[in-house]
């Protein structure tokens, strides 16, 4: 069955059901006995990652992640603002805690998402907020069009995010960081069948689970070498054994990406 989203919207969590806790957002696999949020990972900071962006409400309640690829562009999933608008949502940068105070807060005044998304099939996983204020903060830079190559299989990714520790459980307070290897395509599609669109999507995991994104982690990055070549975007469960987590393969966006970064 289709795998639920990253997203953490409060309702979708309010109405989650235990049969649901089994079919997460992204879900990227190691064995760990004791899992964290983003599942089996480590806290760090944002002075460690200054690009990495919280996606809140107009309360500053965070529901997904971005990435800050220019001063006023973060680029994100298309299912995180399925439903928003620019008076609804918030962008945070410099607050390595949900709980913070700091850092700068910014009005959205643009949301561009991919016109190719469609819940149905969670592909085309895009979008790109436009900022009101300008990011004080280094950017991460992101994969070309032809960059295809990152995507070897058994390449160590990083992710990070102040997603839940477990499907449907609490998220972090601070913020997490985990790395994965990359899946062979082949292998993926194993797992996910036709769900898979390999020409959209790369998987990232390990075989036997454990470590992964989870809920509240969706739209942030996966970073390979340091540059942005995935979002969060999908999977099965969290950190379950044989269902890794499913990510936006960037360099199939990166062209429209690079237009709205330069609109």
């Amino acid at each position: 069955m289709f795998g639920l989203t990253r997203a953490k919207k409060a309702a979708a969590l309010a109405t989650a059901s235990a049969a649901a806790a089994a079919t997460a957002l992204l879900s990227a696999p190691t064995a760990v006995a004791a899992p964290q949020p983003i599942v089996g990972g480590t806290t760090t900071t944002t002075t460690a990652y200054p690009f990495m962006m919280q996606i809140t409400d107009a309360s500053q309640n965070q529901f997904c992640g971005g990435t800050l690829v220019s001063a006023t562009k973060v680029v994100t999933a298309a299912h995180c603002m399925v439903g928003e608008t620019t008076s609804s949502v918030r962008v945070v940068g410099g607050r390595t805690y949900l709980s913070g105070t700091n850092g700068t807060v910014s009005r959205v005044s643009k949301i561009w998402v991919n016109p190719g998304y469609t819940d149905a099939t969670n592909g085309d996983d895009v979008a790109v907020l436009t900022l009101s204020t300008s990011m004080p903060y280094t950017t991460a830079p992101y994969v070309t069009s032809s960059q295809t190559g990152v995507y070897a299989a058994g390449t160590t990714a990083r992710v990070l995010g102040w997603g839940t520790t477990s499907a449907n459980g609490s998220s972090s307070n601070q913020l997490r960081t985990a790395t994965v290897p990359i899946v062979s395509n082949s292998s993926c599609a194993s797992s996910y069948g036709s769900d898979f669109v390999a020409s959209d999507m790369v998987c990232a995991g390990y075989t036997s689970g454990g470590v992964d994104t989870c809920q509240g982690d969706s739209g942030g990055p996966l970073l390979i070498g340091g540059v942005l070549a995935g979002i969060t975007s999908w999977g099965e469960g969290c950190a379950q054994a044989g269902y890794p987590g499913v990510y936006t393969r960037l360099t199939t966006f990166s062209s429209l990406v690079t237009a709205q970064v330069n609109s």
